[in-house]
């Protein structure tokens, strides 16, 4: 960051993300062209669905701090059930893969996604042969 950032949350646009009916919400707080050694993002998940899918990095470590609603982490020692209030830390490496979903019918999870920021970082899709390298000139997608 170059400068000191503010931001509300009911205030900030969110970026949209869809894939295969499953849909989540992004409120960037530090945009990631202005991140330099940590990043931080307020998500939205409707009930029913998850966010990123399953994954690891292997440079950057994250934690979701749950504002409201309820989740399921589901992680390599198995699922996880979160709370508001909760908080959970994932390590850069394949013991950290993780997705969390949104197991309420009704409810909206809200969470904190906060991590640093490593540039360049290798995002492996567990148990498949995809991922993707996010760099300082751009995000670029793999298959092994």
């Amino acid at each position: 960051m170059k400068e000191i950032i503010v931001k509300n949350y009911k205030d900030i646009t969110p970026e949209i993300n869809s894939q295969n009916g499953n849909s989540f919400e992004v409120k960037n707080i530090i945009p990631q062209s202005q991140t330099d050694k940590c990043q931080a993002n307020f998500v939205e998940v409707a009930p029913g669905n998850y966010a990123y899918g399953y994954h690891y990095h292997e440079e950057n470590e994250e934690i979701f701090y749950i504002i409201s609603g309820q989740a399921v982490v589901k992680t390599p020692k198995g699922d996880i059930n979160l709370k508001s209030g909760d908080a959970i830390c994932f390590p850069a490496n394949e013991n950290g893969s993780h997705v969390i979903s949104n197991p309420s019918k009704d409810e909206k999870l809200i969470y904190l996604d906060f991590g640093t920021s490593n540039k360049p970082d290798i995002v492996h899709f567990t148990g498949t042969d995809a991922g993707m390298v996010i760099a300082k000139t751009g995000v670029y997608n793999f298959k092994k």
